[in-house]
């Protein structure tokens, strides 16, 4: 009788325990689900794109620093084609990919295109290892931070795993269209020839927006540069604005304006 007596209550503990640890994992997991949920970001895109956990971000909207600045926002917004050009360090690059993070994230857009030329600055880096995209990574990893700071690092990296966020070598434009629902930027410009930015030019497609930033002075290739060219070239058509940066727009940092001054000591060359 004790025996059995002692057998009952083992079996009571052992079912009392077993749903204790139930409830408490089920719990747990509830716990872990309201966690996950609340990671989950919506960019309200017209595609599937519903679930892409993000990272920490900026919260705050795009605010123009400088009056140049905000010139430059409102070209963009308003016009098919700008140029940016100007010193280091004036905002431009940063303007446009959170324009460009902003349209996304609002559904005003499909697609954004991220272009550079594959130029090194003044150093021969050789052949970079992995596919075309590992190979093209270092040339972009500036846009790419910013579009983490405004979008979060999980949201990016799933645009670029689904083709919302593309960065493609200029030397690959050949053949492709920018549409209406693409939001494309070029950067570093100054190190395109002639024929490459023409080349760049007339992917344009009705309702695309493009914008081209560089530095004219920065220029490292040799011969003209396709930024100055196409400057000349378009300036005054209708649906293009260039936008010029001085000095006085750098917002980086003091130092690199007194560090510009010391290495351009003049305005030659300016538009």
């Amino acid at each position: 009788m004790a025996k059995r007596s002692q057998a009952r209550r083992k079996t009571f503990q052992r079912q009392s325990y077993e749903e204790t640890t139930f409830r408490d994992r089920k719990t747990r997991t509830g716990r872990r689900q309201e966690q996950d949920s609340a990671n989950v970001v919506d960019l309200n895109a017209r595609t599937h794109l519903h679930t892409a956990y993000a990272a920490p971000r900026a919260p705050a909207p795009l605010e123009a620093r400088t009056p140049a600045q905000k010139r430059y926002i409102d070209a963009i917004r308003r016009h098919s084609l700008v140029f940016g050009i100007g010193p280091a360090g004036t905002g431009k690059s940063y303007c446009a990919g959170a324009l460009a993070a902003q349209a996304l994230e609002a559904g005003q857009i499909d697609r954004i295109i991220l272009t550079r030329p594959a130029v090194e600055a003044g150093e021969q880096l050789g052949f970079l290892p992995g596919d075309l995209d590992e190979k093209f990574s270092p040339y972009i990893d500036a846009f790419r931070d910013i579009l983490n700071a405004r979008l979060g690092a999980g949201t990016v990296d799933y645009c670029l795993r689904h083709g919302r966020i593309q960065a493609s070598p200029l030397a690959y434009m050949r053949g492709k269209t920018f549409d209406e629902r693409s939001f494309v930027v070029l950067d570093e410009a100054q190190n395109t020839t002639p024929a490459q930015m023409k080349l760049f030019l007339t992917r344009i497609g009705e309702g695309a927006k493009v914008v081209v930033n560089g530095d004219v002075r920065q220029s490292d290739i040799r011969g003209p540069n396709g930024l100055e060219d196409a400057i000349h070239r378009l300036r005054g058509l209708p649906g293009v604005v260039v936008h010029a940066f001085e000095r006085e727009d750098i917002v980086r940092s003091g130092l690199v304006r007194d560090i510009i001054d010391r290495y351009e000591p003049d305005d030659e060359g300016s538009f």
